[in-house]
């Protein structure tokens, strides 16, 4: 047989299978889905099968074979494999790169070079080596070879010898590829299946009664007992229970060892609650759909508080019961831990948590128990859409909305998409909730809507049989009530002009300052937002007007006055607060605009006795402590809870009931179309963190828009005006859902080269057919021109924008054009990347 191999090189000319030799030994050991080290030029290098086919169909005398097999078991299955050759095609990146995110880090390649002694090197060799470096040829002799880099390291002075070796032949270089973590083992104790004699056991227990005790804890034990826990329990010495292990009464060997990032903790069992009669029906749809074995989309548009959570809970506890499995998956690491804890409060050990958060360990055995079948629920963040379940059942995407299910780096996926190409394998169900879906997504399902209703009005069958492997239509789901009739908020807007009209200089509005001290004394809880973490956005100086921007790129630099530095938020330039203006040397430097940091300062400044949590990038770097901080938050120790966006959503704390929004205007002065719709769903999200139990809520929010239509709406609870409203506003520019875009990015350190290589781009896309298109209405350049932030890193960033409708060939047609360029980007070292239906538009 011979494999078709994708080889680790992550180039446009490497982009596709190249063909290997499967030997004899490994015949029942690859498949598609494994991973393979393989010969590529004069290197080993890991591959992904990806297909297989009969030898007779080709000449395989000149095929190179596989080296070895990396896997056991592949790590891809069969459909992950088809998924990311579709994601390559679709996101116009390189297939390897779609095969490697859906694995964990620890399956990377790590590769070494090492440096060999043969083992026909005769003795007068080994002995002239021994004799012209003694500490080099111990070095390597000790095993038979050792890491050339780390010889290199180790013995600086003697890279001559060791060149003369290898010219010599007294040493051999040769490649190896692993894994850049391997399974965790520790020394386990084992009883043995011999049964001991009561004559034995009576010596045991005159001559070493601590023996006699470990053999007792081992029979009382339900397996083997790891040797550092055994001498932890007992008080004992290594040396007895090794003494054990030479009588042959026991056995002392590795085991291997699952790292549980949640070993330890205890989660109360939650079971199925009462559903209101919206859930119900909500509820009833999608189990339906589940047990039909088809491919369904369904949006779940449910107010904050109104209990989607349930409906996911007591699907997926039809769907494990039908035998198949299901994904949940969450936007911010930081609702990873209140998920985790309803689920597995629910489901126990079938839960398998997938995060960026968890040690490179932690996640590697817990995407092997969802691989080996042990698990049959993943939760996570982006990237457990690829959980490698067989049987899948049920996709959850909770709080669709969000702009981090989309890959900002390649492969630029949305998981979004990702999971509706699963669907259609599995004949699984995909759900997507929120309070304020996007406006493509209840675009789509408005349609769908629309259409049913005009078939039924004109008699018709409102349930069409799809063309195999087209995508269902999206299924409006809606809950407008909150669970037991709890209202939602009062929403109050405060002008902060007039706030300072009429002589109110401070960050909060007397609203917003008489709220919290009245929380204070009630012993109620708050909730504080602001989108910017650091204490100031910017430092400028009052004399001369210069304003601090980092060196390597076109923004201003923050500052964190903890810290006592001014950083770079993009490239993570960091220098000390300046004293003096650099400009003009005046002491008149000072600290403008406002940033977390700020606010807390400012909070006990006004309230000496208050608690503060901070939750932003600067608190929460370490690991787990999103869920130490939101635990110390339930469990009453802190009065507030204040931070950027990661605080808007999701959370759930009955004794919440004030949210202050310090500063509504942070996303919509950005630079993007969709500034309007982010801030309507943020003011959205994180009003509904209030009153969601017996105590009603309030907000405050603060603006110098206070008339703008997302602030207006927002305040209203009013997502159906503020839909219809930016309907029309993206009809008038052509944006989606009324259009695709496509964003082609290309960076460099000169201006001159990004112009010419604009040029070029912009003739590429014509030769492809892009322009003649464009007279026709059906595709827009636009471009090429500087990006929002020009320069990031040191480089130049230039873009060019692509808009389009029923165009599925403007992938195909994008990768040809830069395909073309490749050798002009080659030599100027020009970077350029596409980014199909882009997010960020910075």
């Amino acid at each position: 047989m011979i494999a078709n191999v994708i080889v680790d090189v992550p180039a446009k000319q490497t982009d596709r299978p190249f063909d290997y030799r499967i030997p004899p030994l490994l015949a029942d050991w690859v498949e598609v889905g494994s991973r393979v080290a393989v010969p590529f030029g004069n290197r080993l290098l890991q591959g992904f099968v990806v297909g297989m086919a009969d030898v007779s169909e080709m000449n395989p005398a000149k095929l190179k074979e596989i080296g070895s097999v990396l896997d056991p078991a592949p790590p891809l299955t069969s459909e992950l494999v088809k998924l990311g050759i579709w994601m390559g095609r679709e996101y116009v990146c390189p297939s390897l790169l779609a095969l490697q995110s859906m694995l964990p880090g620890a399956l990377k390649a790590k590769y070494k070079r090492l440096a060999v002694l043969p083992d026909e090197l005769d003795e007068d060799a080994r002995g002239r080596m021994q004799q012209e470096d003694s500490g080099l040829y111990a070095c390597i002799a000790r095993k038979g070879y050792y890491d050339l880099l780390s010889l290199i390291e180790q013995f600086p002075a003697s890279s001559a010898v060791l060149k003369r070796w290898m010219k010599l032949g007294w040493l051999e270089e040769q490649q190896t590829v692993s894994d850049r973590l391997r399974k965790k083992k520790q020394l386990a104790v084992y009883p043995t299946d011999v049964p001991l004699s009561p004559e034995a056991l009576a010596q045991l227990a005159r001559r070493a009664p601590r023996q006699l005790e470990v053999l007792d804890y081992l029979r009382d034990s339900s397996g083997p007992v790891l040797l550092s826990e055994l001498i932890a329990a007992l008080g004992i010495s290594a040396g007895t229970v090794k003494g054990l292990a030479d009588k042959g009464m026991l056995v002392i060997k590795q085991a291997e060892i699952w790292r549980d990032p949640y070993a330890g903790r205890q989660f109360k069992a939650s079971h199925r609650l009462q559903l209101t009669s919206e859930q119900q029906a909500a509820y009833d749809t999608i189990k339906h759909a589940v047990q039909s074995g088809d491919a369904h989309r369904f949006l779940l548009h449910g107010v904050t508080g109104s209990g989607k959570t349930e409906i996911y809970l007591q699907t997926i506890e039809d769907c494990l019961s039908m035998g198949k499995e299901a994904i949940v998956l969450v936007p911010e690491i930081s609702l990873t831990p209140q998920m985790v804890e309803r689920f597995k409060s629910r489901f126990g050990d079938l839960v398998a948590v997938l995060h960026s958060r968890l040690s490179q360990g932690e996640r590697y055995d817990e995407w092997r128990k969802i691989r080996y079948g042990t698990a049959q629920v993943a939760v996570g963040a982006r990237s457990a859409v690829f959980a490698p379940f067989t049987r899948l059942g049920l996709i959850i995407i909770d709080e669709e909305h969000e702009s981090s299910y989309k890959q900002e780096e390649s492969p630029k996926y949305h998981a979004r998409e990702v999971a509706v190409q699963r669907a259609l394998h599995h004949g699984a169900v995909v759900v997507l909730g929120s309070a304020t879906p996007s406006i493509e997504t209840y675009a789509a399902a408005l349609q769908h809507e629309q259409r049913e209703a005009a078939a039924s009005a004109a008699g018709e069958r409102s349930e069409r049989t799809l063309p195999s492997g087209s995508t269902p239509p999206l299924r409006l789901l809606t809950l407008k009530r909150r669970v037991m009739d709890r209202p939602l908020p009062q929403i109050h807007v405060v002008d902060m002009r007039e706030e300072l009209r009429e002589g109110n200089r401070m960050m909060f509005s007397r609203r917003l300052y008489e709220g919290i001290a009245k929380r204070l004394e009630r012993r109620e809880q708050m909730v504080l937002l602001l989108n910017r973490r650091g204490y100031s956005t910017f430092v400028m100086c009052r004399s001369c007007g210069y304003v601090v921007q980092c060196p390597h790129c076109d923004i201003s630099l923050t500052y964190h006055r903890r810290a006592g530095q001014i950083r770079c938020h993009y490239c993570g330039y960091t220098e000390k607060e300046p004293g003096e203006c650099p400009g003009c040397q005046s002491r008149h430097i000072r600290f403008f605009g406002t940033g977390t940091q700020k606010v807390e300062e400012e909070l006990y400044k006004h309230f000496p006795d208050i608690r503060v949590i901070r939750m932003d990038v600067d608190t929460t770097g370490e690991k787990g402590s999103h869920e130490k901080w939101l635990n110390l938050f339930r469990e009453k120790e802190a009065d507030v809870l204040l931070g950027t966006q990661m605080v808007a959503k999701g959370l759930d704390f009955p004794d919440v009931t004030l949210v202050g929004v310090i500063a509504a205007d942070t996303v919509l002065n950005l630079p993007d179309f969709r500034s309007a719709e982010k801030t309507f769903q943020l003011l959205t999200q994180v009003a509904g963190r209030a009153g969601r139990h017996e105590l009603p809520g309030e907000v405050v929010i603060q603006t110098y828009h206070p008339d703008h239509y997302s602030v207006e709406m927002a305040a209203k609870h009013d997502y159906s005006a503020f839909f219809a409203r930016e309907m029309r506003h993206r009809q008038s520019g052509l944006y989606p859902p009324y259009s695709r875009l496509a964003l082609i990015t290309f960076s460099h350190p000169d201006i001159p080269v990004l112009l010419q290589t604009g040029e070029r781009l912009i003739h590429a896309l014509a030769e492809q057919g892009v322009s003649e298109v464009r007279t026709s209405g059906r595709v827009e350049v636009l471009g090429p021109v500087a990006s929002s932030i020009p320069r990031i890193k040191d480089r130049y960033r230039f873009q060019c924008m692509l808009k389009y409708r029923h165009e599925p060939r403007i992938p195909e047609k994008i990768r040809a054009a830069t395909d073309s360029l490749d050798e002009w980007l080659k030599k100027h070292q020009v970077q350029l990347s596409t980014d199909m239906n882009p997010q960020v538009m910075l």
